[in-house]
């Protein structure tokens, strides 16, 4: 069968099609990888490129992440048999004093449509809980998203705590937002700010290669 069929489908956000196609595919006797790889992370990838240029918005982004979320769950048993690893792990959450989550759950879902794997720690973290999780789960990165510049400054606080606990050489530290900047980043000593999901997914990949 042709894998790209799966990619057109999932950009559509077809999710119940990707489902079935997926099915197909297993049954089909193609490698679980290759299901992944060749269907369902290039449409998310193409999905990721057009977000980034205002092609599509978050509501396309968000079914067509539904869709890949379907086809994922059918393959998830199959790579782990396979001793399929993913690229890399990552912490995500939405700092102290803040419960804004649809930015956060953005990336989440980009950072998934790049194939890695992600611990979703949802809103209002601590700092002592992302640091905590990345050296209890071996995570290589630390999202930090805030929507609030009252909350903004918490980040600042998750780079001490990572220094504190003697982390901060082994985990990236990136954040994001609509009140954070380069400069802000670069002040409180983060590795990186990216503007979009589909960046923070692009840099991501980058620090786990």
């Amino acid at each position: 069968m042709d894998l790209h069929e799966i990619s057109v489908q999932l950009q559509a956000g077809k999710a119940k099609i990707v489902k079935t196609l997926v099915q197909q595919a297993i049954d089909e006797g193609i490698s679980a990888q290759t299901i992944l790889e060749e269907g369902l992370l290039d449409g998310m990838n193409v999905i990721g490129e057009k977000f980034k240029n205002n092609e599509v918005f978050v509501p396309e982004v968000l079914v067509a992440a539904r869709a890949m979320s379907q086809g994922a769950a059918l393959l998830k048993p199959l790579l782990a048999a396979e001793g399929v690893k993913s690229t890399g792990r990552v912490c995500i959450g939405t700092v102290k004093g803040d419960l804004h989550d649809i930015g956060k759950n953005l990336v989440k879902m980009m950072l998934e449509g790049k194939g890695l794997e992600v611990v979703d720690l949802g809103t209002d973290v601590s700092p002592e809980t992302f640091v905590q999780t990345a050296k209890e789960q071996n995570c290589q990165i630390i999202c930090c998203s805030a929507l609030l510049t009252t909350t903004m400054t918490v980040m600042a606080d998750v780079v001490k705590a990572a220094e504190a606990a003697g982390i901060r050489e082994q985990v990236k530290i990136m954040i994001g937002g609509a009140p954070i900047t380069d400069a802000f980043c670069q002040q409180i000593g983060a590795d990186a700010y990216t503007p979009d999901a589909a960046s923070a997914a692009d840099k991501a990949v980058e620090f786990c290669k």
